[in-house]
C-alpha cells in the first residue's frame, strides 16, 4: 500500500546514508533514488509473481517518454540519473540500489512487526540483492532489531 512517492523519499534518504558511510557523494545517490521508480507511475509496481507472464519494461524507455516534453537541459538530467541508476556503475547508484532494497526490506520487518505473514521471502530477497557493506550490516540489524527499537535509545 505504499505509494511510489513514499517509498521513493525513504529510498533517497537511505541512499544519501549509505553514500556517506561508503565514500562517495550523498547527494547524487539520494538524486538517483529519488528518480529511481518513477516510470512505475505509469507502469506500475509488476510483482515478481507476474514476470513470468510479463516483460519488464524498460525503465529508460518509460523515462524517455515522461520526460519528452521537458526542456532539453532538465530532460537530459533526469535520463542520466536513470541511466546511471540502471547501469550501477558508479558507487552512488549502487548506494540507491541498496537503498531501494533495504526501504523494502523494512516495509517487510515493519508488517512482520505487526503481525503480517509470509514477509520471509521478501526479506531474503532484499538482502540477497544488497552489494554495499553498510547495506549488508543495516538489513541484520534491521531483521534482528524491532522497528521501534530506536525509541529506546
Amino acid at each position: 500500500p505504499e505509494s511510489v512517492a513514499e517509498h521513493s523519499l525513504r529510498a533517497a534518504q537511505i541512499a544519501a546514508l549509505l553514500a556517506a558511510e561508503e565514500g562517495g557523494s550523498p547527494e547524487r545517490a539520494a538524486f538517483l533514488a529519488l528518480w529511481h521508480d518513477t516510470q512505475e507511475t505509469r507502469t506500475g509496481d509488476i510483482p515478481h509473481t507476474a514476470a513470468k507472464y510479463m516483460s519488464k519494461p524498460e525503465p529508460r524507455e518509460i523515462t524517455a517518454d515522461q520526460t519528452a516534453a521537458l526542456p532539453a537541459t532538465s530532460r537530459d538530467v533526469v535520463r542520466t540519473a536513470v541511466d546511471e541508476f540502471e547501469s550501477r556503475e558508479t558507487l552512488e547508484a549502487r548506494c540507491a540500489k541498496d537503498a531501494d532494497k533495504l526501504e523494502m526490506l523494512l516495509q517487510a520487518v515493519e508488517y512482520r512487526d505487526i503481525g503480517v505473514e509470509r514477509v520471509a521471502g521478501w526479506i531474503d530477497s532484499a538482502r540477497k540483492g544488497l552489494s554495499t557493506e553498510t547495506a549488508r550490516r543495516i538489513a541484520e540489524a534491521a531483521v534482528t532489531m524491532s522497528p521501534l527499537a530506536w525509541r529506546d535509545r
